[in-house]
């Protein structure tokens, strides 16, 4: 794909300097609340006492909205992007995954 097809805002200069900048900075942030959310979810998945299973709910959503706001902080300083996808590869990817729905032991449906 060219690079005509990235999703991106323009990029925010920082200094390129041995300290941290302010990408480095949130680059961080953004690689631990990721990290977190995914101890958090197995911790989740874990916790055999209920009360426990609900605080670590609460505090996993807190970090995951947290993850979403310090991904959509970088994006909009155009130190995040992506590249568009062709319509031909959307349609067989969800062919795909839609061949994988029907396998499950409920046969795809949603109880």
């Amino acid at each position: 794909m060219s690079g005509s097809n990235k999703i991106r805002n323009p990029k925010t200069e920082v200094p390129q300097t041995p300290e941290m900048n302010d990408r480095d900075f949130l680059n961080d942030m953004l690689t631990t609340e990721k990290y977190m959310t995914d101890a958090y979810s197995t911790a989740m998945n874990e916790a055999s006492h209920e009360n426990l299973y609900n605080d670590m709910s609460l505090i996993f959503n807190e970090t995951q909205n947290c993850q979403r706001n310090l991904f959509n902080l970088m994006f909009k300083k155009g130190w995040y992007s992506f590249e568009a996808a062709e319509q031909q590869t959307l349609d067989q990817s969800y062919q795909r995954f839609t061949g994988y729905n029907s396998q499950l032991p409920s046969g795809g449906m949603i109880q």
